[in-house]
């Protein structure tokens, strides 16, 4: 069973989603049945990178609403990342364009590590507070992924995998996906946002039962 899931790396509910979808995969029987493939998709294609801002200044102007008022949205998330079992940080997490994060991703899952990838890649974000636009930041991922560093080099200093991230972003408009995660199963089931892990669940069980006829 293939499951496509479009995402963010700066969407916080995607990383929400994420966790639930990997604890309903736990209690799947047929888990190793299933290839997962995630899919590019920016929910900010124009913003600038700028590592002297938290995410609390950057969706008070982006919302146009008080700074207060932005760090109680985000209050009200970091609670339901809690609930989730994950830990966020706002004011530690940098502003940052996740092309390139994206491009990482791709990268990625060349060597089979996409997943793996895209944990690594919202932990940095929501919870340690890294750049995930920087490359440095990006190759230490890469290390610790056992990934060759070198060649990751490489693709951070030419356009290696725009191409794949703009399909994905194109794909998703096609399919008309206006938000997410937005998660596809044997391209007949779809499940949009971070529902809870028995939604999940049930989804993965209907999908496999109808596959297997």
């Amino acid at each position: 069973m293939k499951i496509e899931i479009w995402s963010d790396i700066m969407c916080p509910f995607c990383y929400i989603g994420k966790k639930r979808f990997d604890d309903a995969l736990a209690q799947f029987e047929h888990k190793d049945e299933v290839e997962i493939e995630w899919k590019s998709f920016m929910l900010s294609p124009d913003l600038k990178t700028d590592p002297s801002k938290n995410n609390n200044q950057f969706l008070a102007e982006h919302k146009g609403i008080s700074l207060e008022e932005a760090t109680g949205m985000n209050n009200y998330v970091t609670d339901m990342a809690a609930q989730a079992g994950l830990t966020y940080d706002f004011n530690k997490a940098i502003v940052a364009n996740s092309f390139n994060a994206h491009r990482f991703s791709h990268f990625a899952k060349q060597y089979g590590k996409q997943n793996e990838a895209e944990e690594k890649l919202f932990a940095a974000y929501f919870t340690e507070g890294k750049n995930i636009d920087d490359a440095e930041t990006l190759m230490a991922m890469a290390a610790e992924l056992e990934l060759d560093v070198t060649k990751l080099a490489n693709v951070m200093g030419s356009g290696a995998y725009a191409k794949d991230v703009m399909a994905d972003i194109d794909e998703a408009q096609e399919l008309g996906i206006r938000g997410v995660p937005f998660f596809v199963l044997n391209r007949k089931y779809a499940i949009s946002g971070a529902q809870e892990t028995a939604v999940f669940l049930d989804t993965l069980q209907k999908a496999f039962a109808e596959e297997a006829k």
